[in-house]
């Protein structure tokens, strides 16, 4: 059964992360309040990013993964897709934050 995941940009500028069968419904609700707890108390939201999967559980794991992610890789991927998020690991992006070391005399 087809499912899709989506993005909201809220009115305090965070995103949520969902997933659905119907998006057209699923959008209305959030709009009236009832979608969820964390959207409810950040009206108004808007869709900024959806993609449609043959599979809800597809749609559903992609949910669970961008939850995981930073406000700023979130960011990244809504403008840019995948490729815009190449190389976010944590690993990669503590050492793009890692300054470089002094150098030594000798």
């Amino acid at each position: 059964m087809t499912g899709y995941a989506y993005i909201l940009r809220c009115s305090d500028g965070t995103f949520y992360a969902g997933s659905t069968r119907d998006l057209d419904n699923r959008l209305e609700t959030h709009a009236q309040g009832i979608g969820s707890a964390y959207t409810a108390c950040r009206l108004p939201v808007e869709l900024v990013w959806f993609a449609e999967f043959a599979r809800i559980d597809d749609a559903f794991g992609l949910e669970k993964r961008i939850q995981g992610w930073s406000h700023a890789k979130r960011c990244a991927f809504i403008e840019g897709g995948f490729d815009a998020i190449k190389g976010w690991s944590a690993r990669e992006r503590k050492l793009r934050r890692t300054p470089n070391p002094p150098a030594t005399g000798g």
